[in-house]
């Protein structure tokens, strides 16, 4: 897999843990899915992401 497609991975996976942890913890984790959706409308204006740099200190390969 390169770094995009792990990229779109983590997201889609923090999302289904946000709407888990809200729907059977606490609704209060939403803000946790709020974090990921302007941490992506961030990356797309300024091309840069928290998640590429811990993707590369796992040694993952590519441009995102």
């Amino acid at each position: 897999m390169n770094m995009s497609q792990y990229l779109r991975l983590l997201a889609g996976t923090m999302m289904l843990i946000t709407v888990a942890l809200a729907y059977f913890v606490s609704i209060y984790w939403l803000w946790l899915g709020v974090f990921v959706a302007l941490n992506l409308i961030q990356s797309a204006f300024t091309n840069t992401c928290p998640a590429v740099v811990m993707l590369r200190k796992c040694n993952v390969k590519g441009e995102p």
